[in-house]
């Protein structure tokens, strides 16, 4: 087997390859919906098969936890144990991250990859194809873009912050949506970005491109590459109670400088607390 962080830069770029093509071709793709606002593309599709071919050639035995596999009933983690899996190591995949976007031919979207040795995150990966630009983050060793070392920015206060969001997919069913933490951020931030890809808005974050970071419900593969990327470029990632993130184990994510986590974590206290008044 190659290196695990060679395995992962080439899984991505096999990926982005996919997505970059299929972008440039300009030509319409059948949608699928998978909710009332969530899609699924057939270049999700071959990302997601090409890149778990891959990896189940390289990485026999590994458990696999891609989005459209698992969102689809292809996969179900109740039913895979130990004697299939004896490493314990899991890859958290989402082949393309932004899907809307992509359909709508909006240029903010990447394929994402992280490996866990059960909730231990080991290494993750992040590309954007179209701009080229690769993060990748390895346990102990710092992270990096396109091989130059990243860090989150030194920002302290919260009202110079740029910050970055994301909405659920079930906004139109239910009343436990992010719009009641937007309107909180909004008149303390500097600014807040929707752009409609948290694994890239994690990495933005992780390059100091982005201040501070929070959104709910949350899948692993959509958290287990981002949250490594930034914790190793000095950044703190929590759930919404200021423990230490797990992808899968918490839905709410809330990210940033270490300045500004804690911060962070008050707006969203107010904002719980709020919703438990009568």
């Amino acid at each position: 087997m190659q290196g695990i962080t060679d395995v992962i830069v080439q899984a991505l770029r096999i990926g982005g390859a996919i997505i970059r093509d299929a972008y440039a071709s300009g030509a319409s793709e059948h949608v699928r919906h998978k909710g009332a606002v969530n899609l699924v593309t057939e270049t999700d599709i071959r990302s997601e098969e090409a890149v778990v071919a891959f990896l189940a050639r390289e990485c026999p035995g590994w458990r696999i936890v891609a989005e459209e596999s698992a969102t689809m009933g292809k996969w179900d983690e109740a039913k895979i144990d130990a004697a299939e899996n004896p490493s314990g190591l899991t890859w958290y995949l989402d082949p393309l991250d932004g899907t809307t976007n992509f359909a709508h031919g909006f240029p903010v979207f990447c394929i994402s990859l992280g490996l866990a040795d059960g909730a231990d995150l080991i290494v993750g990966g992040v590309y954007q194809p179209l701009l080229e630009e690769t993060f990748i983050a390895e346990k102990g060793k710092g992270a990096t873009l396109n091989g130059s070392p990243i860090h989150v920015s030194p920002l302290v206060e919260l009202d110079k912050a740029l910050l970055a969001t994301g909405f659920p997919y079930d906004i139109r069913d239910t009343d436990e949506t992010n719009l009641d933490y937007f309107a909180a951020f909004a008149v303390k931030a500097q600014a807040i970005r929707r752009a409609g890809s948290a694994a890239l808005d994690l990495s933005y974050l992780a390059a100091g491109r982005f201040d501070g970071f929070w959104e709910m419900k949350l899948a692993p593969w959509d958290t287990a590459a981002g949250t490594l990327i930034i914790r190793e470029a000095g950044g703190v990632v929590t759930d919404f109670g200021g423990r230490p993130f797990v992808p899968g184990g918490a839905e709410a994510l809330a990210a940033g400088t270490p300045d500004l986590a804690a911060a962070l974590q008050r707006v969203i206290a107010d904002v719980r607390a709020a919703r438990k008044r009568p």
